[in-house]
């Protein structure tokens, strides 16, 4: 439990680190009926006009009616859920606590354990497949898993013995990209067989990347710091954000709207990097860690809470 302590500070930072991995008492709701909105949601996926979430205790969320209305999944797992990732509209992989990955094959309705190792104490924290069903599950420690059949068997790598703890893994062109603690940047260009580091603008903590349109790239992370690479991570760009609040989470929307958003109700929106991204005020403290768009023309954030709708006219850029 010490080791799980000490994952916390570095990955999450004050109130999202805090309410994600520590103890809490049940939420005030009856034992046969769980809702979203009593629990912290980690991570979202859209699969088709099904959206998915994951969160604290293993509860995963399914909503066929763009996130108006939730029901809860049926999971062998009680593990936190910190990513969820689409293989195909059937297959859909989740990772948390215990370095659980869990597998369903009907599009979220039934989960079941793949792999799980509790006694490491080392935590997933991001997963991510290519089209082929070539898959990467990566985490404290310098957990890193690889599938690939889809994520129905996962092999333990140790990518040059680097033991920082991944947040976030994402492709760059032909390249894989991972960040992390303490400014980590690797990349790949053989398919993650192999990594070097990067070059790091920053020494702080990155949480996420988020992969762009164009095949660029966002690094995100502690105290607000955000960066551009064009080149697959060779050179990165600071993205003026005008905040210390951590950032979880991030999402492009189908306008080409850039969304992050984090810690004490943090969201921020931009489209033209170069003159940065601006804060929306969301007037709540609540700490979001991912956002998605809906097909109903709503903007959701997930985090503390469950989840809270915003109106796509809310985020959009003035003048675009």
């Amino acid at each position: 439990m010490n080791r799980i302590i000490g994952i916390l500070l570095p990955l999450f930072v004050v109130a999202a680190v805090a309410f994600a991995f520590s103890e809490r008492p049940d939420p005030p709701m009856p034992d046969t009926r769980v809702e979203i909105q009593h629990l912290l949601m980690l991570d979202t996926v859209s699969v088709g006009a099904r959206l998915v979430s994951v969160g604290e205790r293993g509860r995963i969320f399914l909503s066929d009616d763009q996130g108006l209305q939730w029901r809860g999944a049926v999971s062998d797992s009680t593990a936190t859920l910190t990513a969820v990732e689409a293989v195909n509209p059937e297959r859909l992989v989740a990772v948390g606590h215990d370095s659980v990955i869990l597998l369903s094959e009907d599009g979220g309705e039934r989960w079941h354990t793949v792999f799980a190792e509790p006694a490491a104490e080392e935590p997933l924290l991001a997963v991510r497949f290519d089209p082929g069903g070539h898959g990467y599950a990566v985490g404290a420690y310098g957990r890193f898993l690889e599938s690939r059949d889809g994520g129905l068997s996962w092999e333990q790598r140790h990518p040059d013995e680097h033991d920082f703890h991944f947040g976030a893994i994402a492709r760059s062109g032909d390249a894989l990209l991972m960040a992390g603690e303490a400014g980590t940047l690797m990349r790949s260009d053989d398919g993650g067989q192999h990594w070097h580091a990067l070059e790091s603008p920053y020494a702080g903590s990155f949480f996420g990347l988020l992969e762009l349109t164009d095949g660029a790239v966002l690094a995100y992370g502690m105290r607000g710091h955000v960066y551009h690479s064009a080149d697959a991570g060779r050179n990165w760009q600071p993205v003026e954000t005008e905040t210390g609040q951590s950032i979880f989470g991030g999402h492009v929307l189908a306008d080409g709207t850039l969304v992050l958003v984090g810690q004490n109700g943090l969201a921020l929106r931009g489209r033209d990097l170069e003159h940065g991204l601006t804060r929306l005020d969301l007037d709540t403290s609540r700490t979001f860690s991912a956002v998605i768009e809906s097909g109903a023309g709503d903007v959701l954030l997930f985090g503390e809470d469950g989840v809270l709708h915003l109106p796509t006219a809310q985020i959009a850029v003035p003048g675009s």
